[in-house]
């Protein structure tokens, strides 16, 4: 609805433009901020909560608009307050906060200049990063592979940090959600930090399975076939509650 009032400095009369009835103000850029940084501190600390990482390994970013929020460099995330919000626009300069953005800041623009992802979750998680010694792709010892579109590759090692890091980061998630590290963990995008977060914690589910199921002597995995996983891949997109 459109509302007139007198302005005081000039005296003439306006008009602007307010939410009708029942229609809710125009959401505070600020508040919006704080409750991201707030999903991205508690998501931080799931991490290290459910064992992915230790003490201040890996880091977490969430997009707001034109904004990245992102865990800090060396700090616990436990130490995080709501003073602490760090944020950089998406050429990296820093807009928010006074504390150095993670060091992993190359790597997670990568992904959000590459994709349309909203979040962005990289852990050391233990049972995947054994997996990423070992082979160049997990074998696909489940179906949920597809959900993280396909068979899971494994990016070449290369100094964190580093624009080469972030290239071979790009490569193995080409046509995925979710890709391992060479000699350092994961790293998975999505819509929301929970679904970053979800798509962390399955990667590390199924390295471990391959892990265990390969280590009995004398039996090896039984692995599923490509068509077996791109029929577990058209199920997938219909499951759960439709809206």
């Amino acid at each position: 609805m459109t509302e007139r009032h007198r302005d005081a400095r000039d005296g003439h009369e306006h008009r602007r433009t307010t939410g009708g009835p029942g229609e809710p103000p125009p959401a505070d850029p600020r508040d919006t901020l704080r409750h991201a940084w707030d999903d991205l501190v508690s998501t931080a600390r799931r991490t290290v909560a459910d064992g992915l990482v230790v003490g201040t390994s890996g880091n977490v970013s969430v997009r707001v608009g034109d904004t990245v929020l992102v865990t800090p460099t060396g700090v616990p995330y436990d130490r995080l307050t709501p003073d602490d919000i760090t944020g950089v626009d998406l050429d990296g300069r820093q807009v928010l906060g006074s504390l150095r953005p993670t060091s992993e800041l190359p790597m997670h623009l990568a992904v959000y200049g590459a994709t349309g992802t909203r979040a962005v979750v990289h852990t050391h998680a233990p049972h995947a990063t054994a997996v990423s010694l070992l082979v160049h792709e997990l074998p696909l010892v489940h179906y949920m592979a597809a959900a993280l579109g396909g068979p899971v590759r494994v990016a070449p090692y290369a100094a964190y940090g580093t624009p080469e890091l972030a290239e071979n980061t790009l490569r193995a998630l080409a046509g995925r959600t979710a890709c391992l590290l060479r000699n350092h963990g994961t790293i998975a995008h999505g819509a929301s930090l929970d679904q970053a977060y979800d798509r962390t914690a399955q990667l590390e589910w199924m390295c471990r399975v391959w892990l265990l199921s390969s280590s009995v002597p004398g039996l090896t995995p039984a692995l599923l076939s490509p068509a077996q996983l791109e029929e577990a891949g058209e199920r997938l997109r219909g499951y759960g509650q439709q809206t």
